[in-house]
């Protein structure tokens, strides 16, 4: 899977957050200014191409949706993170992330609530 550049991942953000979606859609839903419809048209195009989303004909519009799950992207984008700069450690990530976060006491709480919720998944 080629990875979205910032601006594709932005765009892909409201394709997941909308689910299907037109192109007129898509140029109002940014802030002002709003880029133009042919820059969006382009990255709808170049998405399309790397197989990140899909698009049904009504008429003269096409209604955009994605083909890749918002999850799954983000899974593989963190393990390349993990791999590229924690040597395939996630261990050294999650070392790295909790040290250099701002967490506060309460949230590493919450963390660590969630890690043992995996451990005992882990254990059954």
């Amino acid at each position: 899977m080629i990875p979205l550049s910032k601006s594709e991942e932005q765009l892909m953000e409201l394709i997941w957050q909308q689910e299907k979606v037109f192109l007129k859609d898509l140029v109002d839903a940014f802030p002002d200014p709003k880029p133009a419809t042919t820059t969006i048209a382009t990255l709808l195009k170049r998405m399309q191409d790397k197989g990140f989303v899909g698009y049904t004909i009504f008429g003269n519009s096409r209604q955009y949706y994605p083909l890749v799950k918002k999850a799954d992207y983000f899974s593989k984008q963190m393990k390349g993170i993990i791999r590229n700069f924690f040597g395939n450690s996630t261990l050294q990530f999650a070392s790295f992330f909790t040290s250099n976060s701002n967490m506060t006491a309460a949230e590493l709480e919450d963390l660590k609530e969630i890690i043992d919720q995996e451990i005992k998944k882990k254990k059954k």
